[in-house]
């Protein structure tokens, strides 16, 4: 069964950010996995710790790196994301369920063509709801988790489309537990897609199975 309602895809940026170079781009990737992996590290012993070098790391490269989302006049006046201080009740361990295995979530783009996704199955957040763990089926793979709560399109909330909580094509990804039957999701690490700064880039939005319907006032905000 394939699910339609899932938005657009930020795999190729449009022809107005399609001049960043690709030594940029590699860079910009790089640069991101070495941020996760020090998250994880740091996270290890202290999660807020970790939580205020990825709100340092992310600032700083949005406002200085040439494959920021930011537009140059963005970052002229750039002072920083806005993003909610660190609460552990939003940090969980949490198994990943069968239920919805092997759906299909087909994604027609103007740059890439269909991307397909399949889901993995859910994560079950206590007093929250439900988000659908989907696997990139197709170059890099990868899981993709996006969400959208009700802080959403709110006066100092939340980005209207949503926003995104693994991703490890990008390398955001906070690891398992040791005996890895649970995922480490933390909405602390929350974050925009490209698009929330940037209509140049289309992204991926979170459809029907990744909306909670509480406010997760975690995270990068907008």
């Amino acid at each position: 069964m394939a699910d339609q309602d899932f938005g657009s895809t930020d795999f190729r940026a449009q022809d107005s950010v399609a001049d960043i170079s690709a030594v940029d781009i590699a860079d910009w990737r790089l640069r991101t996995f070495a941020l996760y992996a020090n998250v994880r590290k740091i996270a290890a012993d202290d999660p807020a710790e970790a939580h205020a070098y990825w709100r340092q790391e992310r600032d700083r490269m949005f406002g200085t790196h040439p494959a920021s989302p930011l537009t140059a006049e963005a970052k002229s006046g750039f002072g920083g994301l806005k993003t909610a201080d660190y609460d552990p009740i939003y940090r969980f361990h949490i198994p990943l369920t069968g239920e919805g295995a092997g759906r299909e979530m087909n994604v027609e783009t103007g740059t890439d063509g269909l991307v397909r996704f399949v889901r993995l199955g859910t994560f079950d957040l206590p007093e929250m709801g439900q988000l659908a763990v989907w696997k990139l089926h197709g170059y890099g793979g990868g899981i993709f988790v996006p969400f959208r709560d009700a802080t959403a399109g709110q006066p100092g909330g939340s980005y209207g489309a949503g926003r995104y909580l693994l991703d490890t094509i990008k390398g955001a990804y906070h690891g398992v537990t040791g005996t890895r039957e649970e995922f480490v999701v933390d909405f602390n690490f929350a974050y925009n897609p490209s698009c929330a700064y940037n209509e140049a880039w289309a992204c991926p939005l979170a459809g029907p199975s990744n909306r909670l319907a509480v406010e997760i006032p975690a995270g990068e905000l907008y």
